[in-house]
């Protein structure tokens, strides 16, 4: 049995896994790599399998960076099955078209200076048919059901409690007489956290894949993002200005409205218009409504008592781009929710335009943001910003509050990982950066008596049923992937350099090679 990491590997976008096992090819999400250029041209990159060989995508939650490359592995022959619960199987249904209707216009975007500049053109990593064709591969399957994928493999669902519908993978495989039990948490969420129910406890596996994000940082309590939101929200309104909200739209914008609604009921805030401007977070809103499985005794509660936290006289949902715009001539005095939460694409960046840049503003991040985006540049201190090619000024007061995020901090994962009465062989520590993971890893040694990997992108491990567990990153085998990837790339530069008959580019093609050739032969 083999694992392979194709991605969330040393970093926390692009998630996925390919697990090989008892004759079948498992992907465990499919996720899109977001943040700085190196890591969104992985997206882009050669596979680390045939698409049409996978039997089966296992789908941990709706998220971009777990799900975002699902349509372009339908489009490039993927025909097997893609499983997850009902509310994820809703959630893929508004957020892939909506991630393809990104990726067309920021091909255009990009194909309009490419015109002016001469340059080839490009296509979109998809389109919106291409991620509504890939929803018909879908299949939902409830928590706490035993889902055959074969007679050698069983998959169940457990609640992750990270947002709506998320699930905590756990697949019981049967091969050469032996049992062995593989357990993915994809992200856990929080305990005590609103509208949705505590991550579940699992007490056994063989092998465990973790999530590490906040594997060096603790959250604030809930008391305390509430007292930090209210004096945001006060000391910005007597500057006269706006709170910008970059937000996820599944799950923070939410919960965003949830606390808000709490606030103003109890009188601690003013009621001030809050501004929804996401057509995809508007849209989330609406399936969450549709899930009450999901919630906990809480949300559930209030929805018996006629109190709707997402819909409050005060929420403006926005859908029409006209709508969009109006809310950039606001000076001062509202919120402004919008997609998406690392500000890399969608609305936001027309808000952060017009509101980075007044003193009077304040600019609050309530998700974790990612290095190499916008929202980590302005977090990370940053006085001017790119915006649309515009230089802006970052003038705006800057707010983080981590205690909105969705993810189980250091703490909550090390009590998580408490709960197992049968250690795993090895766990695995994935969708966390360079410098948390290794910290991690040392604590869960320490104070848990755990073994941990961290896995680096593209290795394969091999996953033993009985034994010691070895790794097999074999070097020829990397070799040999590394240099028909670069057979490819340098064959399609060579097609473009002769198509526009550039003597110029054919040069530095032809030096490459030989630089090439020089280093090989040493």
């Amino acid at each position: 049995m083999k694992l392979t990491f194709c991605g969330g590997a040393r970093t926390v976008t692009g998630t996925s896994f390919l697990l090989e096992a008892a004759g079948k090819k498992i992907l465990l999400d499919c996720g899109m790599f977001q943040g700085g250029k190196k890591l969104r041209e992985r997206n882009f990159s050669h596979y680390l399998f045939d698409p049409a060989e996978i039997d089966y995508i296992i789908l941990s939650h709706a998220h971009i960076d777990h799900s975002g490359l699902i349509p372009r592995l339908v489009k490039d022959g993927f025909r097997g099955r893609i499983v997850a619960t009902p509310a994820t199987v809703d959630l893929a249904g508004v957020m892939l078209p909506d991630s393809g209707y990104i990726q067309m216009m920021e091909a255009e975007w990009t194909n309009r200076k490419n015109m002016r500049a001469g340059r080839p053109l490009v296509e979109p990593l998809y389109t919106i048919e291409d991620a509504q064709e890939a929803l018909k591969y879908f299949e939902g399957v409830d928590y706490y059901t035993t889902y055959a994928i074969s007679p050698q493999i069983n998959l169940t669902f457990y609640d992750a409690g990270h947002i709506l519908g998320s699930a905590i993978t756990e697949l019981t495989i049967y091969e050469n007489e032996q049992t062995l039990k593989l357990v993915f948490s994809g992200d856990l969420g929080k305990s005590n956290q609103p509208i949705i129910r505590d991550p579940d406890i699992i007490e056994e596996a063989d092998y465990l894949i973790i999530e590490s994000t906040y594997g060096t940082r603790d959250h604030e309590q809930e008391e305390q993002r509430q007292e930090i939101l209210k004096r945001v929200i006060l000391e910005t309104l007597a500057r006269q200005g706006n709170i910008v909200v970059p937000s996820f739209a599944v799950g923070r914008t939410q919960d965003m409205l949830y606390c808000l609604s709490r606030l103003m009921l109890k009188g601690e805030i003013p009621n001030i218009p809050i501004y929804v401007d996401s057509p995809l977070a508007i849209s989330a809103t609406e399936i969450f409504s549709r899930h009450p499985e999901c919630f906990d005794l809480e949300m559930r509660k209030l929805l018996h008592d006629g109190q709707d936290p997402f819909n409050f006289p005060e929420v403006i949902f926005t859908r029409s781009m006209e709508e969009s715009k109006k809310i950039n001539e606001l000076k001062g005095g509202a919120m402004i929710i919008s997609a998406s939460g690392m500000a890399e694409a969608g609305r936001i960046k027309h808000h952060l335009k017009h509101n980075l840049w007044r003193p009077e503003a304040t600019i609050l991040f309530v998700g974790y943001q990612a290095e190499g985006t916008l929202g980590r540049r302005i977090k990370d201190g940053a006085k001017r910003v790119k915006i649309f090619g515009e230089e802006i000024i970052v003038n705006a007061q800057i707010v983080t509050i981590d205690g909105f995020s969705a993810h189980a901090d250091r703490t909550e994962l090390l009590r998580w990982l408490r709960k197992f009465r049968t250690k795993p062989k090895k766990v695995f520590l994935v969708h966390g950066e360079e410098d948390v993971l290794p910290q991690f890893a040392a604590q869960i040694e320490q104070e848990l008596n755990l073994t941990t990997y961290i896995p680096q992108y593209k290795e394969t491990v091999e996953l033993p049923a009985a034994g010691e567990f070895v790794t097999t990153q074999d070097k020829a085998h990397e070799l040999i992937l590394a240099w028909q990837e670069f057979q490819r790339e340098y064959t399609q530069r060579l097609k473009q350099v002769l198509a526009q008959n550039d003597a110029e580019g054919l040069k530095r093609l032809e030096a490459e090679l030989v630089a090439l050739q020089s280093m090989v032969s040493k």
